[in-house]
């Protein structure tokens, strides 16, 4: 059922924040690597328009929550009307009810609050049914809009999605904190294969694939005990986020453009302008860079002020869109060799002198390690939640063992994704992956369904003649078919890139 406990509400630009902070993340940091393969224009223009459909998709899952939270809203009114009296004025477009309220049944707990302080006359307007004043989650609206099959189908996506994501988090750390131990051969330009031979110092056996390892293993150890508790993220832990993030990636776009300026001009870099054999990394990783929409509902709930949510989302798109192509522009053009996690081609190296430029160079190479990790346990307890409900009754999760509840799941969630990362370390490939395939089902088929059977269910349910103000500025059924054609249009070259 919808949450309806207490919760903190907040103004309409730490929502800004919020939705930016989560869309601002890992993929960022692949995006300069992805356009050094497709090439600065055909980049640029691939990234408008993955930033334009991802926000079409976003106000389809808007949508669908205000359709949620109508059915909810009028599933309560018929609550109500078993008790009381209720007549509708046709000329008010309002129903009065007139008997006092009696106590909710076995089962209606969620709607104690409500009822207790309702009056004894209350005006309950029609065109309040739409809003988003309960939070659903996309699990929830699963099961209201979907059958069986569109429920597994749903989790299974959100689970290989995640599972995507945790294997990114390790691969990322682990790699960054590999190249800062690291002290040999920082200034070449080796591509990945040389890490499983070459050293990671001058007087030691031990590769730089081998080291590697051990902190993915360390960092194994030290979070993945996380997935067996519960974390939850505070609205102060995201502000001081949101500004580590902005810190780092304002330093990377300063230097990067400090390098364009300080370039000699007989040997400028000139990056291409287009290469259709990029096309599928930078898909998956446009894809995934724009990735939100599995947790508007935690986001967009709180806002006091929802009048302006659709300028909201609109004015961080453009920001975001934005952001990344001057983050991604600048990097190839200030450097020849652009390695997939964009933060080491930061990494201090080894004949430099001490002082605030290394200093600086050090927080950006550690920059994935303070970030990625700060959200790693939050994503494996989501994973093993989901997991749960997948293959478990949540319902009656109490009667299950020990082992089961508390254990298998949480391994489950976290085993895989290290075990993967074991035998790669390539987070491109992760990302082209993670964001193409689970990314084109949450940000494009999910949405879809979503919003075309919410709008059949309400209107069987309340009809026509009720407005939803949250509704899609995007509202025919072509667009519908244009986002699944889209999607298509996207898995085709990045299969055929796989399977080559």
């Amino acid at each position: 059922m919808p949450n309806r406990s207490a919760q903190e509400e907040y103004p309409t630009w730490v929502g800004f924040v919020f939705i930016f902070n989560l869309i601002v993340g890992t993929g960022a940091l692949t995006l300069p690597s992805a356009f050094s393969h497709a090439g600065w224009l055909l980049g640029s223009i691939l990234i408008v328009v993955l930033a334009f459909v991802s926000y079409v998709t976003v106000t389809f899952i808007i949508e669908a929550m205000a359709c949620a939270n109508a059915i909810y809203n009028w599933e309560r009114l018929q609550l109500i009307k078993r008790d009381r009296v209720v007549e509708y004025d046709e000329d008010s477009n309002v129903e009065t009810i007139a008997e006092p309220l009696i106590q909710p049944g076995p089962g209606e707990d969620q709607w104690t609050d409500a009822i207790e302080q309702t009056p004894l006359n209350i005006m309950y307007c029609r065109n309040q049914y739409y809003s988003l004043s309960n939070k659903i989650e996309l699990g929830v609206m699963a099961n209201m809009f979907f059958g069986r099959v569109g429920r597994f189908l749903f989790f299974f996506c959100l689970a290989v999605y995640l599972y995507g994501d945790l294997s990114i988090y390790s691969a990322a750390v682990s790699k960054s904190l590999r190249d800062v131990i690291c002290f040999h051969n920082h200034s070449t330009n080796a591509s990945d294969d040389s890490d499983f031979t070459s050293r990671c110092w001058e007087d030691s056996a031990m590769s730089r694939f081998d080291v590697y390892r051990l902190c993915l293993v360390a960092f194994f150890t030290t979070l993945g005990p996380f997935a067996f508790l519960n974390v939850q993220k505070t609205k102060y832990l995201q502000l001081v986020t949101v500004l580590f993030r902005w810190l780092a990636f304002s330093v990377m776009i300063s230097i990067a453009t400090h390098r364009l300026f300080i370039q000699d001009d007989d040997s400028p870099i000139v990056p291409e302008k287009a290469n259709m054999n990029g096309i599928p990394y930078l898909i998956g990783t446009c894809i995934y860079s724009f990735m939100c929409h599995h947790s508007l509902p935690s986001l967009l709930t709180p806002i006091s002020n929802k009048r302006k949510l659709k300028s909201l989302i609109s004015m961080d798109y453009v920001l975001i869109c934005a952001f990344y192509l001057s983050l991604a522009l600048t990097g190839i053009f200030a450097f020849a060799d652009i390695k997939d996690l964009y933060t080491l081609n930061f990494v201090p190296n080894s004949d430099q002198d001490s002082g605030i430029l290394k200093g600086i160079e050090y927080f950006l190479a550690l920059f994935p390690v303070f970030t990625l990790s700060a959200s790693y346990p939050i994503i494996a307890i989501t994973l093993r939640n989901n997991l749960q409900t997948l293959f478990l009754d949540t319902n009656q999760l109490d009667t299950y063992n020990f082992f089961l509840r508390r254990v298998f799941f949480a391994l489950l969630a976290i085993l895989p994704p290290t075990i993967v990362c074991f035998f790669t370390e390539s987070v491109i490939s992760l990302v082209e992956f993670t964001g193409c395939y689970a990314g084109t089902g949450i940000q494009y088929l999910i949405p879809v369904a979503l919003v075309y059977s919410a709008r059949r269910t309400c209107v069987s349910i309340i009809g026509r003649g009720i407005v939803n103000d949250y509704r899609s500025p995007f509202k025919g059924n072509l667009w519908l078919v244009v986002i699944f054609g889209w999607t298509v249009a996207c898995l085709v070259p990045v299969t055929i890139n796989l399977t080559q």
